[in-house]
């Protein structure tokens, strides 16, 4: 703690001199930040979502001053909790388009960011019998929004018989044990012991995913074949996320999914092969970042699923 206030590059050796891990967060609000020296980097964030979702916000909020909606909102909230917190998960481009960029040059561990805080608990207050506030559980009164029944009528009956300071409308949608389903990082270390943890995630042999969706435990991404550069993982043929090693004749990838999906193969941040299947395996042509992703229907939407962190060929 004494040195977070010192220059970046003291900080970062301070931390990784005792074996410490640092990774970037936030990319919307340092895309351009140099990642010298860091462990890695976080390919998805859920705030980055929540924030960029002001469209759903709203429409949150004003299914909130009306009593029939709130019901209906609630009743959802009951019967599809994971579904409602995570209708803002995208596909962030700005996220993955650095982590692809950084990876050409140097390995970097993909992890997740649940950004849990149980702050989107969106309340309703009463003011008097035509005006109330709408914000968060964290917003102070003055923070809140002010709406009247002028425009939106149905607060006169939300008010009635209630008074100045009432909640009349209260939905919890990120308690912890939601959020930290929302995005996950699958850590394959050898035991769950500090140091093995610590160790998988500074040789990037990790992948993100959104388990609300399918768990994910049991995905694979290797590299087969008779490779030079490092001491393989697993075997003697086998490498896994976030190894290197030298390219040969021979080489192939593959990615082993727990149920069948949309599989995106990438090389140095472009598509080179894409399956439904729970399986996808491909001769590796030269050197490069090899990467997949596996996307999930839901509802007839295209969600992305699992990230792998690369296989990195020199």
């Amino acid at each position: 703690m004494a040195h977070m206030e010192e220059p970046e590059p003291k900080l970062i050796s301070a931390v990784t001199a005792s074996n410490g891990l640092i990774f970037l967060s936030h990319i919307e609000e340092r895309p351009d930040h140099p990642m010298d020296g860091l462990n890695g980097m976080e390919i998805y964030n859920r705030h980055y979502d929540a924030k960029k979702d002001t469209a759903g916000l709203m429409a949150i909020a004003t299914k909130l001053l009306d009593p029939t909606q709130v019901a209906e909102l609630l009743e959802n909230l009951q019967l599809y909790p994971d579904e409602l917190l995570a209708a803002q998960v995208t596909y962030q481009e700005l996220y993955i388009k650095k982590w692809d960029a950084e990876t050409r040059l140097r390995r970097l561990t993909g992890i997740a960011a649940n950004d849990c805080h149980h702050n989107q608990i969106m309340v309703v207050k009463m003011v008097d019998e035509k005006t109330v506030l709408v914000g968060t559980n964290v917003d102070k009164d003055e923070a809140m929004r002010r709406v009247n029944a002028d425009s939106h009528p149905s607060i006169r009956e939300l008010t009635r018989g209630h008074k100045p300071g009432d909640i009349l409308a209260r939905a919890d949608f990120d308690p912890y044990y939601r959020s930290f389903r929302n995005c996950t990082t699958h850590i394959l270390a050898p035991e769950l012991t500090e140091v093995a943890v610590r160790t998988a995630l500074q040789q990037g042999h990790a992948y993100v995913s959104h388990d609300w969706m399918c768990d994910a435990t049991g995905f694979a991404f290797v590299l087969n074949g008779n490779a030079e550069g490092i001491e393989p993982s697993y075997d003697q043929a086998t490498m896994i996320m976030g190894d290197e090693a030298k390219f040969a004749e021979g080489l192939n990838v593959q990615a082993r999914f727990p149920v069948s999906c949309h599989a995106r193969l990438l090389l140095n941040g472009k598509v080179i092969k894409e399956s439904e299947c729970d399986q996808l395996e491909q001769s590796v042509s030269g050197p490069g970042t090899y990467r997949v992703e596996g996307w999930l229907k839901i509802d007839g939407e295209d969600r992305p699923w699992i990230y792998s962190n690369p296989i990195y060929l020199k």
